[in-house]
């Protein structure tokens, strides 16, 4: 939302009136990446749903929905993050970056993106070593809990490659246009 006020100031200039507009929803930005984080987030807003509405409408609650709104709570954060991968919008500290001299802040940033990428990728090996060796299923329904592993492991994976890519587009670019996106990224979460 933007805004503006109407005061008049001693002058007797008029300012604009308050306007209060919704924002434009930009849908270029969805990724078939994004897919499975968005459906996790309504996998799990039904599961709760019903775990509510069972217990305090039907008052006999169903079982099986606290462990199974656990673990697709996981998966929405992994593959919830697969989207943030891919848009290059993880968290980090740009302040250090104003700093220093644009050709030092391109190469710390290809750096950060590189043990982004050997951290992906070391977890999602991790992950299938954890999968492959587990043998159990949850304890309200027979799903195995290796199938919570594989997925985390493969949103892993896939957040590994856009790193890779992230790493490829950054050498590409000029020290002055590496750190204009870093300041834009930065800057895009700021209300106007």
């Amino acid at each position: 939302m933007t805004k503006s006020s109407n005061h008049e100031g001693r002058a007797g200039n008029a300012r604009p009136a308050i306007v209060f507009t919704d924002p434009e929803v930009d849908v270029s930005d969805f990724h078939i990446t994004d897919l499975p984080g968005l459906l996790a987030l309504w996998l799990l807003a039904i599961i709760v749903f019903l775990q509510f509405f069972t217990r305090y409408v039907l008052n006999d609650s169903l079982a099986w929905t606290e462990e199974i709104a656990r673990y697709v709570l996981i998966l929405v954060a992994y593959f919830g993050a697969i989207s943030v991968s891919r848009k290059g919008t993880h968290i980090f500290l740009e302040f250090f970056y104003r700093y220093l001299p644009p050709k030092v802040g391109k190469w710390l940033t290809v750096t950060m993106e590189f043990i982004s990428l050997i951290f992906y990728g070391f977890l999602s090996y991790q992950g299938v070593i954890l999968a492959q060796k587990t043998r159990t299923k949850m304890a309200s329904v027979e799903i195995p809990k290796s199938l919570l592993y594989w997925c985390a492991s493969a949103a892993l994976a896939v957040m590994a490659v856009f790193s890779l890519i992230w790493i490829i587009r950054k050498i590409r670019q000029s020290p002055e246009q590496a750190l204009r996106e870093l300041e834009e990224h930065s800057m895009s979460e700021i209300p106007d």
